[in-house]
């Protein structure tokens, strides 16, 4: 690359003055060290095509191997200092001379040359692999176009480079320098284009003294131009992706709100009007138990309707960011006895067993814990089998209290245990009940205490939601909005 590098920044006038210096650097040394043999400076001559060759190119091996033809005869070949020869065998011998330096000078010349275009090409090959591994990398954008710019540098010998691009609404600019303060020179800059469109600009300088990019050099940089264009459009392309997933995921979002709150909503309304419609009806008698039951029916599905608007409600806390508790130290095991109290009617059809273990009060807001231990208990309530068992245990653990709920249901796959606790998601043993909300809603409840919630197996079959809130007043864990 040595040799390419100083042969291409040459010219004319360089190569002229090396086919002519080196025959007479020979000549001269052959006088000195042999004035009187024509054999011994044979070799020198050849030396000086080569040098020749190698510094100045094919027309300075040839050049050089003409004037070295013409010295060697007039310094060497009787009669000297002229060009005359007297010899038959001398001619023979010059001639002989001349073929073989031409033929040295051009070999030597196109293996040099042939050597610099393989590192050139093997140069091409490393840049350009390197180039399209970094779009491929998946890296931000801003650190793969300033390691674009970077990577310009050596290959180009350049002393800046500059990447200036746009995609979307965000600006890219990337400046990379070497040179220990080298003086401009002569830039070259490519625009990127992506098809139609014009995406920035590329803008490469070399130091003063240097020539502008051409030949190898320009093929290389607008190669290099491209695969930048490439990675830019790329990025773009991703970002539409990225919004358009966004779009569909808020389109699924919306349609499941839609679909749960509509089947939600309407359930209990029909049985509400239904009970009503039987309450009002003249000509159909009723004793007072049937009456109790039909009452007793109405206020069971408004308590649903009225923990389902509650919970939509959450929801939109949640994803406005004001779920936020107001604690006070509250003994857990009284909060759970109050919602079990409460919720006797929705779980008439279970049975209900407690282990509470003495464990310290936590900083809580009561309501809002209330409210997770009522979703949890509905779920319970709602999946396990008929005469089935609800277990809720309260105990300290390792700074923390522990909330356990477990019933005998289906259970929850591995799989899903943690889908489960997205909004609208019922999973598959769900069977279209509920509203997906209630684990969302105690999740996000929990997490802002500072504490965590998860699902494990139940021993007996069925599933296991543990939840732990800090005795130490926490900050709430970090979290992203429902969906």
């Amino acid at each position: 690359m040595a040799w390419k590098r100083f042969t291409a920044s040459g010219s004319p006038a360089r190569a002229t003055l090396v086919a002519v210096a080196a025959p007479v650097i020979a000549t001269l040394l052959s006088i000195l060290l042999e004035p009187d043999s024509a054999l011994g400076a044979v070799p020198l001559f050849l030396l000086g095509v080569v040098v020749a060759a190698a510094l100045g190119g094919v027309w300075a091996g040839l050049g050089s191997s003409v004037l070295g033809f013409l010295l060697l005869n007039y310094y060497f070949t009787s009669p000297r200092h002229t060009f005359r020869v007297a010899h038959e065998e001398d001619v023979v011998a010059l001639v002989v001379f001349l073929i073989v330096a031409a033929i040295v000078g051009w070999l030597f010349a196109r293996t040099l040359e042939a050597r610099a275009r393989a590192e050139g090409r093997e140069r091409e090959a490393r840049l350009l692999g390197y180039l399209a591994m970094k779009v491929l990398s998946g890296d931000p954008l801003p650190r793969v176009m300033d390691d674009f710019a970077g990577a310009l540098l050596e290959p180009l010998r350049l002393v800046r480079c500059e990447i200036h691009a746009r995609v979307g609404d965000d600006t890219l600019d990337a400046v990379r320098e070497r040179g220990g303060g080298a003086a401009d020179g002569p830039a070259t800059t490519s625009v990127l284009r992506a098809g139609e469109s014009e995406l920035g600009s590329v803008t490469g300088v070399r130091s003063a003294g240097l020539e502008a990019l051409s030949g190898d050099d320009l093929r290389l940089f607008e190669a290099a131009t491209r695969q930048i264009a490439v990675a830019l459009e790329r990025a773009h392309l991703d970002a539409q992706i990225g919004r358009a997933r966004t779009e569909a995921e808020r389109d699924q979002a919306r349609a499941a709100l839609f679909s749960s709150v509509t089947h939600d909503l309407r359930t209990p309304l029909a049985s509400i009007k239904a009970g009503v419609t039987s309450l009002l009806q003249q000509d159909v008698s009723m004793d007072a138990s049937q009456r109790e039951d039909l009452l007793r029916t109405v206020l069971e599905e408004t308590d649903r309707l009225n923990r389902l608007v509650g919970n939509l409600l959450d929801l939109a806390r949640v994803r406005a960011g004001s779920l936020t508790p107001a604690k006070e130290p509250t003994a857990i095991d009284e909060v759970v006895e109050s919602v079990l109290h409460r919720m006797e009617p929705t779980l008439r059809g279970v049975q209900v067993r407690t282990i509470f273990r003495d464990a310290p009060e936590v900083p809580v807001d009561p309501v809002q814990i209330d409210q997770v231990l009522t979703n949890l208990l509905e779920n319970a309530a709602r999946y396990s089998p008929p005469g089935g068992e609800v277990l809720v245990a309260v105990s300290p653990w390792h700074g923390s209290v522990q909330v356990r709920v477990s019933d005998q249901g289906p259970g929850v796959e591995p799989d899903d245990r943690e889908r489960v606790f997205e909004a609208f998601y019922r999973g598959g043993t769900a069977s279209g009940v509920g509203s997906g909300l209630g684990l969302a809603i105690a999740r996000a409840i929990v997490l802002g205490h500072g504490g965590r919630i998860w699902i494990e197996g139940a021993p007996g079959g069925g599933t296991a939601v543990v939840f732990e809130l800090p005795v130490a007043d926490a900050e709430p864990v970090p979290q992203e909005p429902v969906p």
